[in-house]
């Protein structure tokens, strides 16, 4: 599976030169290009039914900038700290049904129990302890999900593993003594002020997606459909390809929950092909807030190359920021790198959403500032023997500055208008 993806080399219409080429080569050497340019996968599913119809290559409706809302880590840390905000992992176990069925649920919580203690996060598991009918499951998964306020503006993960189900109106995720219902657990992450990811692992799971989507909000579903009823097993890869280097497609040292999602999803796609096997779950992702979700066949590398019908992005850009374990130059950004590498990165996503109106020329020299503030903000953390990293002050000269000389480029301006 190592090899189950691979990068495609992209060629600009012309020789580089002069500051164009200094630009990529710092990209390259700070792994930006990973975001700009596309990278392909082998094993493209292009049979499979997709969940919303799309037209390749159309235009976004905005070609401005989307202006960003804080993010967890502008909020909950100080403009000059250099650590993020430690993510709290809500790990809740369903009700197998059957020994075979509890033990995998048990093991896949296990994996992701395990990827906690790595990344040094706060992990709660419900589900696992002996059944006790007067205190149900429910309860102690709403008081899992409530919390102090000193951790009220940290990132939260909740990973739900189990079976669900859908009577046509209300789809429930399956817990020992009362289910849980898309529109409670909706309700208790209301008050939560931080960026909240919600991974529904389970069958007839795509209602979840539509009643959990909003801003600041990452919701995967296992299902494309409430009708999609058979044990999912989504969960379980994506237990594995959270920390798995394999997931690693724009080799920043780092797995995104996009790109550990992307994984999962490829190898739930190649189990049913093995197996000559009708598929009978398709994962979405939604962070965009609109609440329809994108299927990862629409992805190339980590870039959705196909669009909603209207002009809507599709999703991905959140969840591609979203890391349980950040590599140690991630950690040595201060809390205003990190917001102004995300707003670049949102421009980054605004030129390639309008590459196809713009000519070769006109597309080039308006991502160009953007690639060479992003390597200039990945060039100014230094990371010391050890993996120790320091954060160059934000007001200073970029190393970048003082080894080349570079006059600094002006502020990325956003993609023309129509």
């Amino acid at each position: 599976m190592n090899d189950h993806f691979r990068r495609q080399p992209h060629r600009p219409g012309g020789r580089l030169t002069g500051s164009r080429a200094t630009a990529w080569l710092l990209a390259l050497a700070c792994g930006c290009l990973a975001s700009a340019v596309p990278v392909r996968a082998v094993a493209q599913d292009a049979g499979a039914p997709q969940s919303k119809p799309a037209e390749q290559g159309q235009p976004a409706a905005e070609a401005t900038p989307a202006k960003q809302p804080p993010t967890a880590a502008t909020t909950a840390a100080g403009e000059g700290s250099s650590s993020a905000p430690r993510p709290r992992v809500v790990i809740c176990v369903g009700a197998g049904g059957t020994p075979e069925y509890a033990r995998q649920f048990a093991t896949w919580a296990d994996r992701w129990r395990q990827a906690t203690q790595q990344a040094g996060s706060d992990c709660v598991v419900v589900g696992l302890d002996p059944d006790d009918p007067a205190h149900p499951d429910r309860e102690r998964l709403r008081r899992a999900l409530t919390v102090p306020d000193a951790t009220q503006g940290h990132p939260l993960w909740v990973v739900l593993l189990g079976h669900g189900t859908f009577d046509g109106r209300t789809a429930r995720f399956n817990l020992r003594g009362p289910d849980l219902s898309a529109q409670e657990l909706s309700e208790w992450l209301t008050p939560w002020r931080g960026e909240v990811a919600c991974l529904a692992c389970a069958s007839s799971s795509a209602p979840f997606l539509k009643a959990l989507a909003g801003p600041r909000r990452v919701v995967i579903s296992a299902t494309r459909g409430g009708s999609e009823s058979s044990f999912a097993r989504l969960g379980g890869e994506l237990s594995a390809a959270v920390l798995d280097p394999a997931a690693d497609l724009d080799k920043d040292d780092q797995v995104s929950l996009l790109e550990a999602w992307l994984l999962a999803a490829a190898r739930v796609r190649e189990f049913y092909a093995q197996e000559g096997r009708l598929a009978t779950e398709h994962a979405l992702l939604d962070d965009n807030g609109d609440g329809l979700g994108t299927p990862a066949e629409w992805f190339t590398g980590v870039i959705a190359t196909k669009t909603p019908k209207g002009g809507a992005r599709a999703d991905g850009d959140l969840a591609r920021r979203w890391v349980l374990r950040p590599a140690a130059n991630e950690q040595g950004l201060t809390a205003a790198q990190r917001a102004r590498r995300d707003e670049l990165e949102t421009q980054l996503a605004d030129w390639r959403s309008r590459r196809e109106e713009l000519t070769e020329e006109a597309y080039w020299e308006g991502i160009e500032p953007v690639l060479i503030e992003l390597s200039r903000l990945a060039l100014s953390v230094t990371i010391e023997p050890g993996g120790a990293h320091k954060a160059a002050p934000p007001g200073g000269a970029s190393p970048a500055a003082d080894r080349d000389g570079a006059t600094p480029p002006s502020p990325p301006q956003p993609p023309p208008q129509r």
